[in-house]
C-alpha cells in the first residue's frame, strides 16, 4: 500500500490542530536525494508556502516526479495555475457546472470560493457549487484552491490561484482537515484528456530567433517532405495561437522555455488532443537540470558527478567535485548558464548571481572533451548521431560574447549505425525515461565510459548538419512518426470486455419503496 507524505516549508505550517500524520520539511526532502528516490510507493501532498517557479515548492513537485513519486500538485498543474494565459485553456470545462450555479438578480456580483482537495470549504452552499468545486479539482490538481466568479448576466470563473496552507483561514481549519482525510482515503486519480481528429500540422518557429532550433531552410525541408506525406505544413508563429485549433498536429521548431508561448503553444494543442512535438510534459522534463539530474540518478543512467546545491550547502561542492566546477542554473540552453568556476571564490561569485534566480542549482564536475555527442531520439528509436566540436578556444560548444555574439565550434555527422554503441545504448535509456517524443542526447564519451550532460526536447535540426547523413529521411522520419500518431488516434477503440451481470440480491424489506 502507497504511503502518505506531506511536506511543509515550515514546521509551524503543520498547526496543532491538524492530525498526527506523517509531515516532512521540504529541505529534508529536497536534501534527501538517494533515500527518497529508493522509496517507489510514495504519495506526496506539497503544501509548501509557494509554487513559484524555482521556488522551494516549484522544486518539491519537480523533484518528486524525477523520483518516480505521485505528487499533489504536478508541475504541470502548478505551471497552468501560474498565469491565466495557461489555466484560461480550460475554463470551458466548467461551463455545465457554471450553468447550475444559482442566479442572482443583483447586475454585478462577485464571490470567492474556496476549494480544498475538491471539496467545498463552505459546506452551507448549495450542491451546485460542489459540483463546481469538484470539477475545478479534477482539471488543476492542487490541495488548496482559492476561485473567484463574477456574475453579470452570467456566471464567470475571473481568477483561480493556488492558495497555501500558511494562508488558511482558522475558520476553515475543520473543512481542511476533512478534505484532507478524504482524499487520503481514496485511490489516485489521473486527469482526464480530450482528443481530436484532424491531418494539417502546425510548424511554430521565430523567424527573429539568433539561435532557432531549425534553419529556414530545414523549415523548407519539412514543408517538402509533408508534401510527399500528403500532410499539409505550415508555418505559423506566436501570433496564430488563436488559430492553433485548426490543426490536428503541431511540431515546435523555436526554442522551448516555461514562462513562454512555445509552452503555452504546447499546452493548448495537447489540451485538443493533439499530436505534438515537444509535448508540455517533455518540455517540463527536459528545460530544468536539476529534474534531470534527479531523473538519471533515480535509474542509475551513467553522468558526471553532479550536486544540487541551495545556498546553505554550496560549500558542500568541495567535498565532493574537485575544481574547476562547472555551475548550472535550472533552465538554460545552447550553454547559456553554464559556468565554470576554477576556486572558491569564483563559486561563491557565480553561485550568488544564479540563486538570485533559482533556489537551488546544479554543480557539475568539469570533464574536457574535444566534442559532445548528440544522438537524436524519435519514439523511443535512435534517428541520428552528430559531433558537435567545442568552439575555439573554448570549453563548450557555444560562447557567448558579452557583447550578445556567439561563436559555434564545428560538427560532424555520421550514421547512427556507425556511432559508438555505449553512447547510443546510454543515450536512449536517457530519453526514454522523458518520454515517447522527440529528444537530442549530449552524452560525453570519456575514459569513464559514456555519461550523459543532458537530454533536450528541443533538439537542433538544421539543413546542412544534422540532415546531413540523412537528407530529406530526416525531416520524412519525424512527420511520418506524427502521421503514425493521428492515424492511431482515428482507428476505433476497441469495445470493453463485458462481463456477466451480478446476480441481484434482493433488498431488505426497509429499504423497499411503499
Amino acid at each position: 500500500m502507497a504511503e502518505h507524505v506531506l511536506l511543509v516549508e515550515q514546521p509551524g505550517d503543520w498547526r496543532a490542530s491538524f492530525p498526527a500524520l506523517r509531515v516532512v520539511s521540504a529541505r529534508d526532502y529536497l536534501g534527501g536525494g538517494a533515500d527518497w528516490s529508493a522509496k517507489r510507493r510514495l504519495h506526496l501532498v506539497n503544501l509548501c508556502r509557494s509554487y513559484r517557479y524555482l521556488s522551494v515548492g516549484y522544486y518539491c513537485s519537480l523533484l518528486a516526479e524525477a523520483r518516480g513519486h505521485r505528487v499533489l500538485p504536478g508541475v504541470e498543474s502548478i505551471q497552468e495555475l501560474s498565469s491565466r494565459g495557461l489555466y484560461g485553456l480550460a475554463l470551458d470545462a466548467f461551463e455545465l457546472p457554471l450553468r447550475r450555479l444559482p442566479q442572482t438578480g443583483a447586475t454585478a456580483q462577485t464571490i470567492t470560493l474556496t476549494v480544498l482537495f475538491g471539496q467545498c470549504a463552505e459546506p452551507h452552499w448549495q450542491p451546485a457549487f460542489q459540483l463546481l468545486a469538484r470539477r475545478v479539482f479534477e482539471t488543476f490538481r492542487c490541495p488548496l484552491l482559492r476561485i473567484e466568479l463574477k456574475h453579470t448576466g452570467g456566471w464567470r470563473v475571473t481568477s483561480i490561484r493556488a492558495l497555501t496552507l500558511d494562508r488558511l483561514p482558522v475558520e476553515q481549519e475543520p473543512a481542511f482537515v476533512g478534505a484532507l482525510e478524504g482524499y487520503l482515503s481514496q485511490r489516485w486519480r489521473r486527469p482526464r484528456s480530450r482528443q481530436a481528429h484532424r491531418y494539417d500540422l502546425a510548424l511554430l518557429h521565430d523567424p527573429d530567433e539568433a539561435l532557432a532550433p531549425s534553419n529556414p531552410r530545414a523549415l523548407k525541408r519539412f514543408q517538402q517532405a509533408g508534401r510527399a506525406l500528403g500532410l499539409n505544413v505550415e508555418l505559423v508563429t506566436r501570433k496564430d495561437y488563436s488559430r492553433l485549433a485548426e490543426y490536428d498536429a503541431l511540431l515546435i521548431r523555436e526554442t522551448t522555455r516555461i514562462h513562454h508561448h512555445t509552452f503555452r503553444f504546447a499546452k493548448k494543442a495537447a489540451s485538443e488532443g493533439m499530436v505534438v512535438i515537444d509535448d508540455p510534459v517533455s518540455i517540463l522534463r527536459c528545460t530544468n537540470k536539476v529534474f534531470l539530474a534527479e531523473l538519471l540518478e533515480a535509474r542509475g543512467v551513467p553522468r558526471p558527478r553532479t550536486l544540487v546545491l541551495r545556498r546553505e550547502t554550496l560549500l558542500d561542492v568541495e567535498a565532493a567535485i574537485p575544481y574547476p566546477v562547472v555551475l548550472k542554473i535550472p533552465e538554460g540552453s545552447f550553454s547559456r548558464g553554464v559556468f565554470k568556476a576554477a576556486d572558491r571564490g569564483q563559486l561563491k561569485d557565480i553561485a550568488q548571481r544564479l540563486f538570485r534566480e533559482s533556489d537551488l542549482i546544479l554543480a557539475q564536475e568539469y570533464l574536457y572533451t574535444p566534442y559532445d555527442w548528440r544522438i537524436g531520439i524519435l519514439g523511443r528509436r535512435p534517428l541520428y548521431a552528430c559531433k558537435y566540436h567545442m568552439s575555439r578556444d573554448h570549453w563548450q560548444i557555444v560562447r557567448h560574447d558579452a557583447d550578445g555574439g556567439h561563436d559555434e565550434g564545428g560538427f560532424e555527422t555520421i550514421a547512427i549505425e556507425d556511432a559508438p554503441a555505449r553512447v547510443v545504448a546510454v543515450a536512449l535509456k536517457a530519453a526514454n525515461l522523458i518520454g515517447d517524443g522527440l529528444y537530442g542526447v549530449d552524452v560525453k564519451d570519456t575514459a569513464r565510459g559514456a555519461l550523459v550532460i543532458e537530454v533536450n526536447d528541443n533538439p537542433n535540426l538544421d539543413a546542412g548538419i544534422e540532415d546531413k547523413v540523412l537528407g530529406e529521411g530526416l525531416y520524412r522520419a519525424i512527420l511520418a512518426d506524427m502521421i503514425e500518431r493521428l492515424d492511431r488516434q482515428r482507428q476505433p477503440q476497441p469495445p470493453a470486455p463485458t462481463r456477466a451481470p451480478a446476480r441481484p440480491r434482493a433488498a431488505p424489506d426497509a429499504a423497499l419503496d411503499p
